[in-house]
């Protein structure tokens, strides 16, 4: 089973508002497993970036957005491309895999507005497992926060002074495996399965006959010590009868 955690930063909270995305970043997982493949991608936003929003994620449109767009962690989006020329590559990336989202709701919303704006087909909100809800189920009333949620599973965050989506994804990956029973909740008695950035072909294992029967690692000294260890116990010895 394929799934890709994801993490979006914006310019704020609604994308019919004029709010753009500016960041994208998404971890692929295979059986509840990362595959060291990932998404990253900044995007030009083709607005100014409000001072909040810049404060979060340390985003900027330009150098002059702001005296501390220069400052060592943030970034400069000028010269990056705008989500019409990587809409589809993200596509190609997530294929139909499960989308894996904290506060599921507000990234979709962007991402099926951007995609929608650009002639690209909307992703259905049923892919999206929501971590979020998934923690407030489990630990009611307690906070349920990334940075949260990294605490109660003694994950380290330390790295994330500012939100950044592939780096976030990361996170959430960790505290997604956390939320569903470790790191490997099915033992890996799962499907096997070759994949790649577009999608997944996928399988039921199942053990089959060897072609070639592998040699006896048993030696013939083995072989007659065993043979009189047998003889020893008798013709009712269950080796006899076989």
């Amino acid at each position: 089973m394929r799934e890709i955690v994801l993490d979006t930063e914006t310019t704020g909270f609604d994308p019919f508002s004029g709010d753009r995305i500016v960041e994208i970043g998404a971890v692929e997982l295979f059986n509840h497993m990362p595959t060291g493949e990932t998404y990253h991608q900044y995007i030009f936003p083709e607005r100014d970036m409000p001072e909040e929003a810049f404060g979060v994620h340390g985003i900027g449109p330009d150098l002059l957005a702001s005296p501390r767009a220069a400052n060592p962690g943030e970034v400069n989006l000028k010269g990056k491309p705008v989500f019409k020329k990587v809409g589809q590559a993200f596509l190609d990336f997530i294929g139909d895999a499960q989308l894996v989202i904290h506060n599921a709701a507000f990234d979709m919303k962007f991402l099926n507005a951007e995609l929608d704006w650009i002639g690209l087909p909307k992703i259905d909100n049923d892919r999206a497992i929501d971590t979020l809800m998934i923690a407030r189920k489990r630990f009611p009333g307690s906070p349920a926060s990334l940075d949260a949620l990294c605490r109660r599973f003694s994950i380290d965050n330390t790295s994330r002074t500012l939100h950044g989506a592939l780096l976030d994804s990361e996170i959430l990956a960790e505290v997604y495996l956390e939320l569903i029973g470790g790191k490997q909740p099915d033992f890996g008695l799962t499907t096997v399965s070759s994949n790649t950035a577009s999608g997944v072909s996928e399988m039921n294992w199942r053990p089959t006959v060897r072609s070639n029967p592998l040699a006896s690692r048993v030696s013939d000294k083995e072989k007659a010590a065993h043979a009189a260890f047998v003889e020893k116990l008798g013709e009712n010895a269950l080796w006899s009868k076989t």
